[in-house]
C-alpha cells in the first residue's frame, strides 16, 4: 500500500502505520503509532482489526475508544515468550491494570497467561470478576484501607506491602482472625522497597529514587525483615522494586537487578522464605515520530540477563521473576476517535480545532504535557496542509490535546483518530463539565464488541441526593 501525506513518513523516517521491522517478524506494539492492524481501505478509511473507523463513530458514537484485540495480544505474548527463551527460571507476566482496568482487558490478559497487579480494592474486585485466579493477583498501593487489605486477605492474593502500618495493620487482620475455628492460611506477601535508582521520565511517574511515596527506604529493610521473621502468620514470598514509566533506557533496569538481588540474598539468609522477584515495568511507547523505545523482545532479554548475572554473582538460584507492564501492553492497542465541530482562527497566530472530547476522556496533556499524534480517519489520503491546536470541549483554556498536529484542511463532522490512547486514558477519565465517560469497543477480525457502555445523564446523576426541603415545590 502506498503511504500518503496524512499517514505518511515523517520527520523522523518513521511511519504511522505499522510496518514489520527487519528483525521482527511482528513488530513490537510499543515502537508502532497505530495498532498492528491498521490499514487505509478502498474508501480512503482508516480501518482498525478489520473495523471502519468511521462506521464504528456512526455506530457507537464519539468520543469513542478503539482497542484493537490482535495488538494488545500480541504484545501478551511478546513479554510471555520473551521470558521463555531469555530467563533460565520460572517467570510470571502481570498486566499491571492502572492502566486500564475492566473486565474485557482483564479477561484477555488472563487468557494470555498473564496475571494481574492491582492498587485498589476495585481493581482487586474487577481482576477476580474477570476470572483471574487470586494467586495471579499481586495487590499494590501505598495507602491501602483496612477494608481493602480485608479483601485481600479473604480472596487469598498476593499483598505487595508497602509500609509500616500496613505490615502491622495485616499482622493485626491475622491475630484477629485466629479466633477463627477454621484459621485462614498465612498471608502471602512481598515487600516493596526503593532502591535509589534515577531514570529519565517525567517526575510524576519516577517511582524508584529515594524520594518516592512507594515503598520501604532500603535502610529499614533489616529491621523489616526481622519483624516478619516474628509473625508465622505473615508469608514472605519475595520483594517488589519499580523505577518508573514511559523510559527508554535499559541500563536503569540492569542497575536494578543487581540492587534488589543483593537484598533478595539478605533476604532470604535471614530466614525469610523468599522465592519470586518483582522489577516492576516501566517500559516506553512511542507517541511520536521521533521517539524510539527498546522493543519489549530487548527490555526481557535485559531484565532476564540482569537478574540471571546478579544471581550468579550472589550464588543465588534463580527466582520467581515476575513483571507488570501496563503501559507497553496496551497504549499502543488503542485509539480515540473524535468528532470535529467548530474552528477559530486567530489571525497570524493559531487556529483551534476542536472536538467532542478532551480532558475528560484523556487527562494526560493538561497533567503530564504529554504528546500524542492525529489523523484524520475518513480521509486518509488528504494532503497534510495546515498545523492546528486541537481543542477540547471542556470550559477549560488548557484543555489542549495537540498543541501542533499536522492535518489536511478539516470540515465539521470529520472524524479525528488521536493515536496510543489505551493507558491512562480511560482509567483516568472524569465527568469534568459533567461529561459522560465514552464508550469503548474492541475489536478484531471484522467485529467489534463493546465493552463499556457510554455513560448517560441519568448514570451521572444516579449517586446524587438533594435534601427533602430543596426538592421541587419546597
Amino acid at each position: 500500500m502506498l503511504l500518503t501525506p496524512n499517514v505518511g513518513v515523517q520527520n523522523s523516517g518513521r511511519k504511522y502505520l505499522p510496518t514489520p521491522t527487519e528483525t521482527q517478524e511482528t513488530p513490537s506494539p510499543n515502537q508502532e503509532l497505530l495498532p498492528l492492524t491498521s490499514k487505509v481501505n478502498s474508501q480512503d478509511c482508516l480501518e482498525i482489526g478489520g473495523c471502519d473507523v468511521t462506521t464504528l463513530v456512526q455506530q457507537f458514537g464519539s468520543p469513542l475508544y478503539i482497542l484493537d484485540e490482535e495488538t494488545l495480544r500480541t504484545a501478551c505474548r511478546q513479554y510471555r515468550d520473551g521470558f521463555k527463551r531469555h530467563y533460565a527460571g520460572s517467570s510470571q507476566v502481570l498486566y499491571a491494570s492502572k492502566a486500564w482496568s475492566c473486565l474485557a482487558v482483564c479477561a484477555i490478559a488472563r487468557s494470555e497467561g498473564l496475571g494481574i497487579d492491582v492498587v485498589s480494592g476495585c481493581e482487586l474486585y474487577t481482576a477476580l470478576k474477570a476470572g483471574v485466579s487470586p494467586d495471579k493477583i499481586y495487590f499494590h498501593g501505598n495507602n491501602k484501607s483496612v477494608e481493602e487489605l480485608t479483601l485481600a486477605v479473604e480472596s487469598r492474593c498476593t499483598i505487595v506491602v508497602d509500609n509500616w502500618l500496613e505490615l502491622k495493620t495485616l499482622a493485626g487482620l491475622r491475630t484477629k482472625q485466629e479466633s477463627s475455628p477454621q484459621s485462614p492460611a498465612p498471608i502471602r506477601i512481598m515487600l516493596r522497597f526503593t532502591p535509589g535508582i534515577e531514570c529519565h521520565t517525567h517526575e510524576y511517574i519516577r517511582t524508584g529514587h529515594l524520594d518516592s511515596k512507594f515503598g520501604f527506604d532500603p535502610n529499614q529493610l533489616e529491621e523489616v525483615f526481622a519483624f516478619i521473621t516474628q509473625q508465622p502468620n505473615l508469608h514472605c514470598i519475595g520483594l517488589h522494586a519499580h523505577i518508573g514509566s514511559q523510559i527508554f533506557e535499559l541500563q536503569p533496569h540492569e542497575d536494578l537487578a543487581g540492587v534488589i538481588v543483593q537484598w533478595f540474598g539478605k533476604a532470604a539468609k535471614l530466614g525469610l522464605p523468599v522465592t519470586e522477584l518483582n522489577i516492576g515495568g516501566g517500559l516506553g511507547i512511542r507517541y511520536t515520530e521521533s521517539d524510539d523505545p527498546p522493543s519489549i523482545e530487548d527490555w526481557v532479554k535485559t531484565v532476564s540477563d540482569g537478574i540471571t548475572q546478579a544471581c550468579q554473582a550472589q550464588q543465588i538460584p534463580l527466582p520467581k521473576l515476575l513483571c507488570e507492564p501496563g503501559r507497553s501492553l496496551i497504549g499502543s492497542a488503542c485509539v480515540t476517535a473524535y468528532t470535529v465541530g467548530s474552528t477559530k482562527v486567530v489571525p497570524d497566530i493559531r487556529t483551534y480545532v476542536s472536538v467532542d472530547g478532551g480532558m475528560s476522556d484523556n487527562p494526560r496533556p493538561i497533567t503530564y504535557q504529554s504528546i500524542y499524534r492525529t489523523v484524520v480517519a475518513n480521509r486518509m489520503s488528504e494532503p497534510i496542509t495546515q498545523t492546528v491546536t486541537l481543542a477540547g470541549k471542556h470550559c477549560e483554556s488548557g484543555d489542549i490535546l495537540i498543541k501542533e498536529a499536522a492535518l489536511p484542511k478539516t470540515e465539521p463532522g470529520d472524524i479525528l483518530v488521536v493515536m496510543d490512547t489505551g493507558a491512562y486514558n480511560y482509567s483516568m477519565a472524569s465527568n469534568y463539565n459533567r461529561l459522560p465517560r465514552p464508550a469503548a469497543v474492541l475489536v478484531g477480525q471484522g467485529e467489534a464488541n463493546l465493552i463499556l457502555q457510554r455513560e448517560t445523564y441519568q448514570d451521572l446523576i444516579r449517586q446524587d441526593c438533594i435534601p427533602d426541603r430543596l426538592a421541587f415545590g419546597n
